[in-house]
């Protein structure tokens, strides 16, 4: 009984290594993905970390359960798997998976050293947590695991049973991108870029109506509770993101 729960992967008699479900996995990705980005913008725009801190903690507690005891048990991939419960599992590798896991479970507990306990608010708290989301993005929008490819690098024993058969498909049998499809790609980020000047160009300067009917008459009396919210958060000045801020909060 002791052996079934703190385990890692399923032992299937197909396969010679233990495995997780890839859908379960990227659904679970997906999951972590939308509450971190919601923690991340609620932080940068309004300076408040406290939903941050919850994430950061629910997060850890998430990634100790699927390491170190069994990724079954794991809120997030609970959740996935109800996600997901409907389609057909694709079995992919538990060892590269775990070793991927392991970097986000040492990117949050930095995040918990820095931001949970000691409060630190920089650049550092957004490169922490840039890397999160791109990795979380990655696995769910694309089913690449960044973290098992940095598994090749570290280990012997290549990857096996990698997501989409990538581990088993010969590199010449891949499609490749041809030069009229990138050239496409091409045309419509330029076409975009020239519509968003456009869009730009033409939008109604609200901001600067609003900056001038909030210029205070002389002998006017100042709200504090104004003064308090327009003021500047630390970590907005230590990003240099002053005059930003005071954009998103509209704020002279």
């Amino acid at each position: 009984m002791i052996q079934s729960i703190f385990q890692f992967g399923q032992r299937l008699p197909e396969y010679d290594i233990p495995v997780l479900n890839e859908r379960v996995v990227r659904a679970s990705a997906g999951i972590l993905f939308f509450f971190a980005i919601v923690s991340f913008m609620n932080a940068w725009l309004t300076g408040n970390f406290q939903l941050t801190r919850v994430f950061v903690v629910s997060f850890l507690v998430d990634f100790t359960i699927r390491i170190f005891v069994n990724p079954r048990f794991a809120p997030s991939l609970i959740l996935g798997q109800l996600a997901v419960r409907n389609q057909q599992p694709e079995w992919v590798g538990a060892p590269q998976k775990r070793f991927a896991w392991a970097i986000g479970f040492v990117l949050a507990l930095t995040m918990l050293y820095l931001v949970v306990l000691n409060n630190v608010i920089g650049p550092i708290n957004l490169i922490v947590c840039s890397t999160c989301l791109i990795l979380m993005f990655f696995e769910t929008a694309f089913g690449i695991c960044i973290g098992c490819k940095v598994y090749n690098l570290f280990n012997k024993e290549k990857a096996q049973l990698c997501p989409g058969g990538v581990c088993e498909i010969p590199s010449a049998q891949m499609p490749s991108t041809t030069l009229v499809q990138i050239v496409i790609v091409a045309a419509f980020l330029l076409t975009i870029a020239a519509i968003a000047q456009w869009v730009y160009s033409t939008a109604p300067k609200r901001q600067a109506e609003l900056s001038r009917l909030s210029v205070a008459e002389p002998g006017a009396p100042v709200d504090p509770a104004e003064v308090e919210r327009c003021k500047v958060p630390d970590f907005a000045k230590a990003l240099g993101h002053e005059e930003k801020w005071k954009l998103h909060n509209n704020c002279k």
